[in-house]
């Protein structure tokens, strides 16, 4: 079942890094890509005569994806900030042309915290990976 990105993330162009969410078992894991075209506006000044996808984005997207890891169905969305980042790795760098796939899973949910780890890979080689992302739900500190 595909959840159209907007409905969950508040996140709008140019700072959407989803481009389709394909799997999610809600509360465990998801999975989704983002299609990497020339054509991102951080191309310009990133490189620009050696194109590469910026980490920082790179986390990001795997940090959103997240989101539909934590939302249930039914349930209002709550917008999830990135609290802290360990052992984030990056083993190649991600061009235009590639299709970035995502994958985020909740390790534990306390309160307004949820702890998790991501992946991104290219063609099946991981490019980047998070072993702890913790994400703060804000609106969620009562519940």
């Amino acid at each position: 079942m595909e959840i159209p990105v907007t409905s969950v993330l508040p996140h709008r162009y140019p700072f959407l890094l989803i481009d389709r969410v394909t799997e999610t078992e809600p509360g465990v894991w998801a999975r989704g890509y983002k299609n990497v075209s020339i054509n991102e506006w951080f191309f310009q000044g990133h490189f620009p005569d050696e194109p590469i996808m910026p980490g920082v984005l790179i986390a990001e997207a795997m940090g959103q994806l997240g989101a539909f890891a934590i939302h249930k169905p039914g349930q209002a969305p709550c917008v999830g900030m990135i609290a802290s980042m360990k052992d984030i790795k990056f083993n190649k760098p991600v061009l235009p042309g590639d299709r970035l796939d995502l994958f985020y899973e909740v390790m534990s949910h306390k309160g307004p915290f949820v702890k998790g780890n991501a992946r991104a890979s290219v063609n099946g080689e991981t490019v980047a990976k998070v072993a702890e992302m913790i994400v703060f739900l804000k609106g969620a500190e009562g519940k």
